[in-house]
């Protein structure tokens, strides 16, 4: 298999990062907030590419605050051909060197509880839940809080 290689998204990965949005309908990205996210100084948008030329076949998005010690890890997608090849843990230890670049100690997302393979993922990297969050998401699937202390 050719290597991926982790860079930060750029404009031009629109119609890519869109097609990988539409493969998870549920709490999809609009191609207005997309763009805005690639824009955003604060946030940390990165892809996950097959081989040099290759197509994205995933994607992070790291939300962090200058008042803040700890970022967001807002939203991970692989695309399921892909899967099984660790992209998303590359993915995470990208966005983790990030993190601590900009100051940030830890890290934190959320989780649907009937996500069992995104959470074995995290708590393989050291994630652990700090607060339940019940029918967190648009279709009232119960989530999960989770963190991650980077030092």
């Amino acid at each position: 298999m050719q290597p991926v290689e982790v860079r930060r998204a750029r404009p031009a990965d629109l119609p890519a990062l869109l097609h990988l949005e539409a493969l998870f309908p549920s709490d999809a990205m609009s191609r207005r907030s997309l763009r805005r996210f690639i824009d955003n100084s604060s946030a940390v948008f990165l892809v996950a590419v097959d081989g040099a030329d290759g197509p994205i076949v995933g994607n992070l998005l790291l939300l962090t605050r200058r008042d803040r010690d700890s970022a967001r890890l807002y939203s991970i997608v692989v695309d399921p051909a892909a899967r099984g090849r660790g992209i998303a843990q590359q993915l995470i230890e990208a966005a983790h060197r990030q993190a601590q670049q900009r100051g940030c100690r830890r890290v934190v997302l959320e989780v649907r509880c009937d996500n069992a393979a995104a959470l074995a993922l995290y708590q393989r990297r050291g994630y652990r839940a700090v607060e339940m969050l019940p029918a967190y998401y648009e279709d009232g699937a119960d989530g999960t809080r989770l963190a991650v202390d980077l030092t």
